[in-house]
Formats: structure tokens, C-alpha cells, sequence
């Protein structure tokens, strides 16, 4: 399915561990947009939903919806800690056409 790196993961708990009884894990996931048709969805919440896959690393917790599974399968989530810009990434084997501006995608 998805795996979850291990610095994705300790950023996660980082946060998780900030925002104490706010949030348990981060979810990721899809929602129509762009001009390519899906742009990714990625939020701490609270816990997960009815029928989410939990993916666990360590303490970290990944809330993925059941529709959004087959589009996500074999990812890869990173943080990436740059100079100017820090931020989860995700690697999707899945996507066969990027935007120009890479904010949307289409698998």
C-alpha cells in the first residue's frame, strides 16, 4: 500500500505530539481539481474514519479512505527538509500525467 518513511514518520509525531488531543494522525488522500484531475489531500485529524486503512509507523498513524487506496497503492510518503521549503512528498507510481505547474495530476 502506502509506506511511510522514517522521517515522514517522526515528523508526523512531531506534530501529532504539538497539537496534543487535537490531532492522532495525518490523513492523506485525493480530491478532484487541477487541470489534471486530482490534487492531493494531505491533513492532521483527529482520528480516522469508518472503513479508513490505518497504516502505523512507529507512533506515527496514515488515515487513507477505501476509494482512495487503489489510486494511492505502492506510494511512498517522505519530509522533505530543504533550505527554503520543507514539506511532505509523496511518491505515486501511479500518476501517468503531471500539470505544468505539478499541483495536479492523473492516474
Amino acid at each position: 500500500m502506502l509506506s511511510v518513511s522514517e522521517r515522514a514518520a517522526e515528523r508526523i509525531v512531531e506534530v501529532v505530539k504539538t497539537h496534543e488531543g487535537q490531532y492522532r494522525g495525518l490523513r492523506v488522500g485525493l480530491q478532484d481539481g487541477g487541470c489534471s484531475g486530482y490534487t492531493y489531500v494531505l491533513a492532521f485529524e483527529a482520528g480516522p474514519a469508518e472503513g479508513d486503512l490505518v497504516i502505523e509507523q512507529g507512533e506515527a498513524r496514515v488515515y487513507v479512505h477505501p476509494l482512495h487506496v487503489p489510486f494511492l497503492a505502492g506510494s511512498a510518503l517522505d519530509w522533505d527538509e530543504g533550505a527554503v521549503q520543507s514539506g511532505f512528498k509523496l511518491e505515486n507510481p501511479n500518476v501517468r500525467r503531471v500539470c505544468g505547474c505539478g499541483d495536479s495530476f492523473d492516474v
